[in-house]
C-alpha cells in the first residue's frame, strides 16, 4: 500500500509499504478514505526528529470502511464507517472507565513513561504506524473506532478523530461562566474549532493570531480578534475588552510549535544537529518550547479565572510563574483530548439540522496522498491559506 513515511527533518515520502494485516482479535482493518495533517504533526516534520525513525508511518486523524475484523470486536464489522480516535484505548480499564482515554493503563507506553498510545506519533508514544495510508490496522477495535452514518460527505465526520474532541474538551476545560468571555490562544485548526464551540455555546470570543487568514475565518464567525504582533500589550487589550479584568477563560491553543519565537527555533534547530542519543534526552529536558503563549495567557486571565491548556507542550526546564499564578487563583486543565468521552456530546451537532460548526467547509485544501509532501510544506510555511488539510488516498 502507498503511505506518508517520515525520513528526515522535513523529509516526508509517499512510499509503497507492506499492508497491515489482523495481529490481534482485537484488531481490525480500516481502507482509510480520509485523513488529515494535524497541527501536532508538524512538530514531527521538524522538532522532534529525535524521536522519529525513517520508515515511521505518519497520522493520527483518519476514517474509512472496515475490511476486515478479529475474533474479539463485534461493536463493528466489514462495511462499516468508522472514524478512528487519535489514541489508542481499551474501553475498560480503570482510566478508560473514568473517561481518561489518553492514559488507558492497557495501550500506554510505559518504557517512555507515558500515556495511551497514539497512531503515527514518535517512540514516545508507542511508534505504531499511522493512518496517513490506504490502510491502517486499528487496534483495540472492540471499542475505539467510532460508528458514524453511510451517508454524508467524510469532512463531515473526519474531525471526531481529533479536532471536535481536543477542541470540545479544551471548551470544557476553560470553564467559561454563563456570561463570560474566553479568550483563544493560537487560530490554527484547534483554536478556531474551540472558538466556534465556545460561538455556538453563546460565549463572546476574543481571538488572537498572528496569521490574517487564521483571523479572518474565526472573525467570520463572530468572534473579536486580535493580532498579536500588532499589539503592544496583548493582555492590556483584552483587559481593556473585558471592563478591565481580564478573559473570565483563556485557551491556550499554540504549544510548542516556533515560529515568531527566535530563541525557542534556534535551540530546537541545534538539537536537531545532535545524534539523536543525545538529542531525545534534550528534547525532554532543555525546556525549549515557546512559552510567550502561555505567560500571556497567564498576564489575560481574570482572577479567579481558568486557563485551558490544549496546545502541545514538551519539555521542562522553563520556570513558570508560579507566585502570579498563585496570588491570581488562576486554575489551570490540561491534557491530549479523551475523544471518547466527548463523542455523544458532539455527534448530534454532526447527524442534526444544519451544520453548527462549519465543518463540511472546516478545510482548506483537499489533496492526493500523493501531494502529502508538499501539503506539509504549505502548512508549515503558512502559504496559501494553508490552514487545515484533508488528504484521500
Amino acid at each position: 500500500m502507498r503511505a506518508v513515511t517520515w525520513q528526515g527533518k522535513r523529509d516526508l515520502r509517499v512510499d509503497d509499504v507492506a499492508d497491515p494485516r489482523i495481529v490481534e482479535p482485537t484488531d481490525a482493518i480500516v481502507r482509510v478514505t480520509t485523513t488529515a495533517i494535524c497541527g501536532s504533526d508538524l512538530h514531527l516534520y521538524e522538532p522532534l526528529a529525535p524521536f522519529m525513525e525513517p520508515g515511521d508511518v505518519m497520522g493520527h486523524e483518519s476514517m474509512g470502511i472496515v475490511e476486515e475484523v478479529g475474533s474479539q470486536v463485534t461493536q463493528i464489522g466489514p462495511g462499516d464507517r468508522v472514524v478512528v480516535p487519535f489514541q489508542i484505548c481499551c474501553g475498560r480499564c480503570y482510566m478508560c472507565q473514568h473517561g481518561l482515554h489518553t492514559q488507558c493503563e492497557t495501550t500506554q507506553v510505559r518504557e517512555h513513561g507515558m500515556g495511551a498510545a497514539l497512531y503515527g506519533y514518535t517512540k514516545l508514544y508507542g511508534q505504531v504506524p499511522g493512518g496517513q495510508a490506504e490502510y491502517l490496522r486499528v487496534r483495540q477495535a472492540q471499542y475505539a473506532p467510532i460508528n458514524v452514518p453511510q451517508d454524508g460527505p467524510d469532512e463531515r465526520f473526519v474531525y471526531l478523530s481529533d479536532v471536535l474532541p481536543t477542541a470540545w474538551q479544551a471548551v470544557e476545560y476553560a470553564a467559561i461562566p454563563l456570561d463570560g468571555t474566553v479568550l483563544v490562544m493560537g487560530l490554527g485548526p484547534i483554536g478556531d474549532m474551540a472558538a466556534r464551540i465556545a460561538l455556538h455555546r453563546g460565549h463572546p470570543v476574543i481571538g488572537a493570531d498572528p496569521v490574517p487568514e487564521r483571523r479572518t475565518r474565526v472573525a467570520e464567525r463572530g468572534a473579536t480578534v486580535l493580532d498579536p504582533d500588532a499589539e503592544h500589550d496583548l493582555a492590556a487589550t483584552v483587559r481593556d475588552l473585558t471592563d478591565g479584568r481580564g478573559a473570565d477563560s483563556v485557551i491556550d491553543a499554540v504549544g510548542m510549535e516556533a515560529h515568531g519565537s527566535p530563541t525557542a527555533q534556534f535551540a530546537q534547530k541545534l538539537v536537531g544537529l545532535l545524534p539523536d542519543t543525545f538529542a531525545e534526552p534534550m528534547m525532554q529536558k532543555a525546556g525549549i518550547d515557546r512559552l510567550a503563549s502561555l505567560y500571556t495567557s497567564i498576564d489575560a486571565v481574570r482572577r479567579g479565572g481558568t486557563i485551558s491548556l490544549v496546545g502541545v507542550y514538551g519539555g521542562m526546564a522553563d520556570p513558570l510563574p508560579m507566585l502570579t499564578l498563585f496570588d491570581k487563583q488562576i486554575q489551570l486543565r490540561m491534557g491530549q483530548a479523551n475523544v471518547r468521552r466527548w463523542t455523544d456530546d458532539i455527534m448530534p451537532l454532526l447527524t442534526g439540522a444544519g451544520d453548527p460548526l462549519g465543518v463540511d467547509h472546516f478545510h482548506t485544501h483537499k489533496l492526493p496522498l500523493n501531494d502529502a509532501p508538499r501539503a506539509y510544506d504549505m502548512f508549515q510555511k503558512k502559504t496559501d491559506g494553508t490552514i487545515k488539510v484533508l488528504l484521500t488516498p
